[in-house]
């Protein structure tokens, strides 16, 4: 039995149980990180899990010599900021805490259970409030300096699109221009409202192609994973797949890119569970 932890701008998703047959869950309101961090020992301990993992926001300090190892670090969500998210857990429950970012998170789980089975690396990119991504290289999620900030690779413009981008660090970066924020600044409609066929979508597709392109020439994955809510929209997942094989223009030889595109990138098994079931599984793994 293990414990798990989606930690969200809005709400704390806690779960007890082994995977995705075998789970009891609770959603709990955020509020200050005293209160929250609180409740969720008080879901968690009657339980007695052998460990507990963490599926955070971000940005997280995931360098295990540091002295905030485990902490957020700087965020727009206010009282957060170096937040200590494994120490409380940990002395409350006696138990050994794992901690990653909500999209590797959701990345080994959809490898566990999901999408992802069977490939090797993956990659799990989510289009919502802002874009991230995780990636799992030999079954484990990638570390390095920080962790990985797929949503702000820079990515080239469309000839003729002069929107400044909806990114406060970067502008137009690939969050600043194809988040659900940057479409709703371009159309002053949230996604959902849009009309499928909207030009804007023609837009979107060119961008986040452009982006998983870098993905595919970089990381190399066998599988991508590509969710959240912006790609609710019917045909956008689609349109994707034929921007990443223009955008790669013949260079990348692979099968699975040139002739089995929707193998490679294709929509979540999980579904909204991904990050809580990551974060049992970030117990799993990790933590025993």
């Amino acid at each position: 039995m293990f414990g798990g932890v989606e930690a969200g701008g809005t709400k704390f998703v806690c779960a007890v149980g082994t995977g995705p047959g075998d789970v009891r869950d609770a959603a709990l309101p955020t509020t200050t990180p005293a209160e929250t961090l609180a409740r969720v020992v008080d879901f968690l301990r009657p339980h007695r899990p052998g460990a507990v993992g963490i599926a955070s926001f971000g940005p997280l300090d995931l360098d295990p010599t540091s002295p905030t190892f485990g902490f957020i670090t700087d965020t727009p969500k206010p009282g957060w900021s170096r937040v200590d998210m494994v120490g409380p857990l940990r002395r409350a429950l006696g138990v050994s805490v794992a901690i990653d970012t909500d999209v590797n998170a959701a990345a080994l789980a959809e490898w566990r259970w999901g999408a992802g089975v069977g490939a090797d690396p993956v990659v799990y990119v989510t289009v919502g409030s802002g874009i991230g991504g995780g990636a799992l290289v030999d079954g484990r999620p990638l570390h390095g300096l920080v962790h990985p900030e797929m949503g702000h690779m820079r990515i080239p413009r469309v000839p003729g699109d002069d929107f400044a981008g909806a990114c406060p660090f970067h502008g137009d970066c690939l969050e600043g221009l194809a988040s659900a924020p940057a479409l709703r600044a371009r159309r002053g409609l949230p996604p959902e409202a849009l009309a499928v066929d909207d030009p804007v979508w023609a837009l979107e597709a060119r961008y986040l192609g452009l982006g998983l392109a870098n993905i595919v020439t970089v990381l190399s994955p066998r599988r991508i994973v590509l969710g959240g809510g912006v790609l609710k929209h019917p045909t956008l997942l689609a349109r994707v797949r034929v921007e990443v094989q223009a955008a790669l223009a013949g260079y990348v030889r692979a099968a699975a890119v040139t002739e089995r595109i929707e193998e490679l990138i294709v929509a979540p098994a999980l579904g909204e569970r991904a990050g809580v079931l990551g974060a049992l599984a970030l117990a799993a793994h990790k933590g025993v």
